[in-house]
């Protein structure tokens, strides 16, 4: 277990002897179009399973409902009158007024955006908000902090990746991950990467009842040095893929020129290394609250706390020493 919170460089913690820079996603929604060809490439490319019989949920238009052991890519359908759209613009505008940091190139490269106009577009009757979600692959990962058989490890790619053949499907990670991401696949139909070459010659599919599955990022692939099924999929470029700096770069810019547009409901979601995660690897354009995305406002890994929870049990169990030592030595005056 490395460091358990704040700032750092996850490939360099995992010790990997050849090591890359760290690879993660930007996920535009501002021009997602709610295909769901992430969806399909992802469950072509990992062998996953449908879920269920694919119907419609009743609350929206979407058929898989969220991620899970099954679904590593999920795009959520989400529809908006006009009311919630003026709401989540005053929103994104008070997140500025609040000094939130410069967005954007440095002042001298760009026009300050503080003194830009940001009179919003009129107001839209109706909208959808496309979401294609995904495992974060967090600076700090729950699920990797906790698991007790090693199944989950960081890659070199700083990445955090599920051995199916390693995992006891004890469910540890589940309870670990503050995104609710992870879960166990119940139904033991098909096994992943693993055994493709042979699952494709013909022979039977490896039964995989009740071990933890979730986005591996396509490791696979990175080790190919090809990008990702889903960001390969994505007609509309919202799914972006390389390296992770260069990824929260490219969000900042974005933000930036939404703002100057007036669209002043965009917000970044996973860029903030000081977060209770240490900031995510799948980073997220919004154009609403996160919670509005079912994603938590202030996510917080467990494992963060362990340090303190050490501190106080250390010090219970000197008071116990302590008050054991004072009744042995009244019994003996």
């Amino acid at each position: 277990m490395g460091q358990l919170a704040g700032p750092t460089d996850p490939t360099a913690d995992a010790h990997w002897e050849h090591t890359h820079p760290r690879k993660g996603f930007f996920t535009d929604t501002s021009i997602c179009i709610g295909c769901k060809a992430c969806e399909v490439a992802c469950k072509e490319w990992n062998h996953n399973p449908q879920d269920g019989n694919l119907e419609l949920l009743g609350s929206s238009y979407d058929n898989t409902g969220a991620l899970g052991a099954s679904t590593w890519r999920h795009v959520a359908f989400i529809e908006q009158g006009q009311e919630r759209i003026a709401e989540a613009r005053e929103s994104g505008r008070a997140l500025v007024n609040l000094g939130m940091p410069r967005i954007g190139p440095p002042a001298d490269a760009a026009p300050d955006l503080s003194e830009a106009d940001r009179t919003p577009p009129d107001t839209a009757d109706f909208r959808w908000l496309m979401s294609s979600d995904v495992c974060k692959h967090c600076t700090h990962a729950g699920c990797l902090d906790v698991c007790p058989t090693g199944a989950l490890f960081r890659t070199e790619f700083g990445t955090v990746v599920v051995q199916d053949d390693v995992c006891n499907g004890c469910g540890t990670c589940v309870a670990g991950c503050p995104f609710g991401v992870i879960e166990r696949r119940s139904d033991g139909t098909v096994a992943v990467a693993a055994e493709r070459e042979e699952q494709h010659a013909g022979h039977p599919a490896v039964p995989n009842v009740g071990v933890a599955q979730k986005c591996t990022l396509c490791y696979d692939r990175l080790l190919a040095d090809e990008t990702p099924a889903c960001a390969k999929a994505c007609p509309t470029t919202s799914i972006k893929f390389g390296d992770h700096d260069d990824m929260v770069e490219t969000a900042k810019e974005r933000v930036a020129t939404l703002h100057a547009q007036g669209m002043t409901e965009a917000r970044l979601y996973g860029a903030n290394e000081l977060d209770g995660v240490g900031g995510t690897g799948s980073v997220f354009l919004l154009l609403d609250e996160p919670e509005v995305y079912g994603l938590p406002p202030d996510p917080r890994v467990p494992t963060a706390d362990l340090p303190q929870m050490y501190r106080r049990a250390g010090m219970a169990v000197a008071g116990m020493v302590a008050a054991a030592a004072l009744a042995f030595w009244r019994g003996r005056a």
